[in-house]
């Protein structure tokens, strides 16, 4: 990934005046071998915060050693001003947890109160405004600890990501997909950046790359990842020409941001004066962590990020599309194990998802595109999508919405794609989620989402939950299991 921040953990233990400042130090120590042990890499601050000085000093340590994502440890009952001043002042994410009692043999001085401390601090936070991260259970031992942090590194990858992103797009989003189409104002609340542009500019900067001398370079790597699925060759200059264009784009353009995502408008003109589909490029973008939406999605494109962010893995965009049949799911039954029919469904686009993600995969045509734009003919101007079956295994539905006023909402549904061929076309995949058809209704339909989801190509609900509300997202949704009601369901069906 070469589109998402690197995470400099760094751990600051605190300590009420009133214990043994050696408790929290011990604790702190030991924390940190737990890290290593694990390979979680974290600076040991050495100054241990009992006051409003301490806190300058440690924050001198924390800026000296580059750490840009804050552990707060609670080596005992800890003192709530400064532990949480410490936060306030620090410019990255924070995390809070704190240290369980270790034995019974030493329960008298060695006896730290950080689980009454945790109460306290959770109160100051409050007062001061903050949103840290704090574990579902942030009281524990030195291995728990470390593992708390394990989640709280991927978390913290989302939070500095977005402070320093910008969304570029191309052309207005499509008149038939309003549902993409989506006030950008929660964009700058949360410090991104966006660049909003016209389908000319890209189109003349397109033409201005004709001949660019990189561009027999880039259809070599195409070449090469594609193999044997190289089903047209002839495109690939285009392709790599369209490839070079956004790279340079987004080079001239990053500005004061570090990071970068696309929005870009992708049909039916684009075919018609670009002459192919972008698809497969949008594919090799998100395998390097540089997501491209199709159809301006720039939530879509915003989503992708976070999911790069929080799994550090490649993401995808795709339409939460179609049913699956009945007769499918009755011969795939053994593989759909507990799944319910309903629990299916197919998540499919035109050809974007990165080729690392795909079981199989080749260069093709888009067929609805070829279906309107060029019908009784050989395909030429739909060339470029990179099709196949997606890959089995664990998945995370997820997307970061904002409503027509203003608010942003979120959702979040871990499931899998089964091994099951979809017998169909485009980048496709037979997906299960657990009670998706209420999901289906109580959330993506009664709460407006549109079609596009992200998708992880793993489980990362509990990082994209905390992520969210780190954020301060307070409609988070979930697939919830049949013994909870969605708030508007009816429990008479």
């Amino acid at each position: 990934m070469i589109n998402v921040p690197e995470v400099k953990l760094g751990i600051v233990a605190v300590s009420r005046d009133c214990f043994p400042v050696t408790l929290s130090e011990q604790r702190r120590a030991a924390v940190v071998k737990a890290c290593s042990e694990k390979n979680i890499s974290i600076t040991e601050v050495k100054t241990t915060v009992e006051n409003e000085k301490d806190v300058l000093k440690a924050l001198d340590e924390l800026k000296e050693a580059g750490v840009n994502a804050l552990v707060v440890y609670l080596g005992n009952f800890g003192p709530e001003g400064p532990e949480t001043m410490i936060a306030q002042k620090f410019e990255g994410p924070a995390m809070f947890a704190a240290a369980a009692e270790e034995t019974e043999s030493n329960l008298v001085n060695g006896r730290g109160d950080a689980y009454c401390g945790m109460l306290n601090a959770s109160y100051n936070l409050a007062l001061r405004g903050l949103k840290p991260y704090i574990p579902e259970y942030p009281v524990g031992t030195a291995d728990e600890i470390a593992d708390m942090i394990s989640d709280f590194e991927d978390i913290a990858r989302v939070i500095l990501g977005l402070k320093k992103l910008k969304i570029i797009s191309f052309g207005p989003r499509p008149q038939d997909f309003l549902a993409c189409n989506a006030p950008i104002k929660p964009l700058y609340d949360l410090g991104i950046e966006i660049m909003e542009n016209s389908e000319l500019d890209l189109f003349e900067s397109f033409n201005n790359h004709k001949d660019d001398p990189r561009i027999a370079e880039v259809v070599k790597e195409m070449q090469e990842e594609l193999a044997d699925g190289n089903g047209y060759p002839g495109i690939l200059p285009k392709l790599a020409q369209y490839e070079i264009t956004l790279k340079d784009w987004m080079e001239k353009n990053l500005g004061a941001s570090e990071y970068a995502v696309f929005a870009n408008k992708c049909w039916p003109a684009f075919q018609t004066q670009f002459g192919f589909v972008p698809c497969y490029v949008n594919s090799r973008f998100a395998s390097q962590g540089i997501p491209i939406a199709c159809e301006t999605d720039i939530y879509g494109a915003l989503s992708e990020y976070i999911i790069t962010c929080a799994t550090n893995l490649p993401a995808t965009l795709l339409d939460i599309n179609n049913t699956v049949p009945k007769d499918m799911y009755e011969n795939n039954k053994e593989i759909a194990g507990t799944y319910k029919f309903n629990d299916l469904f197919m998540g499919f686009h035109c050809g974007n998802t990165p080729s690392c993600c795909m079981k199989n995969c080749s260069m093709k045509y888009q067929l609805i595109m070829h279906r309107l734009l060029e019908p009784d003919k050989e395909p030429d101007i739909t060339r470029g999508t990179l099709e196949g079956m997606i890959r089995p295994g664990d998945i995370t539905l997820f997307r970061l919405q904002s409503t027509a006023d203003c608010k942003l909402r979120s959702y979040i549904a871990q499931g899998e794609i089964l091994d099951i061929d979809p017998r169909s076309f485009g980048g496709i995949g037979v997906f299960a989620v657990s009670e998706m058809a209420r999901f289906y209704r109580h959330v993506l339909i009664a709460k407006n989402y549109p079609h596009h989801a992200g998708i992880a190509f793993k489980h990362a609900g509990k990082v994209l939950f905390a992520a969210m509300k780190m954020l301060g997202v307070e409609d988070v949704a979930f697939n919830q299991p049949a013994s909870m009601l969605y708030k508007d369901e009816n429990p008479f069906k």
